[in-house]
């Protein structure tokens, strides 16, 4: 399924590397990080859902932001140390992010 935005991004479904979960395509845009457990792939490099990035990291989840009326999850990668900011998609975990929240207290 492509992105809504770009022509040339890809959202699919996947199993997250972290959790082992399944995870479903997102509903409007492509799905960068697990709903379940937040942790995401380095695999886009500029645009959301390019999965042009050669590192193919684990991405953990460091930092809940918001930014107007959205929230976004900034996700660190284990491999190489990039930062990229995530918007919460509506079925994210919300255990999850206040998670999230507690570690950065």
């Amino acid at each position: 399924m492509k992105n809504m935005r770009d022509k040339n991004s890809t959202n699919s479904g996947f199993t997250c590397a972290n959790c082992g979960r399944t995870v479903s395509p997102a509903a409007k845009t492509a799905r960068n990080h697990c709903p379940f457990c937040l942790w995401s792939l380095h695999v886009d490099s500029v645009v959301p859902g390019d999965r042009a990035a050669d590192c193919r990291g684990k991405m953990e989840p460091v930092a809940l932001f918001q930014k107007r009326d959205e929230w976004t999850v900034i996700h660190r990668c284990e491999k190489c140390g990039k930062e990229l900011p995530n918007k919460c998609a509506p079925d994210d975990s919300f255990e999850a992010l206040l998670n999230l929240t507690a570690l950065q207290q």
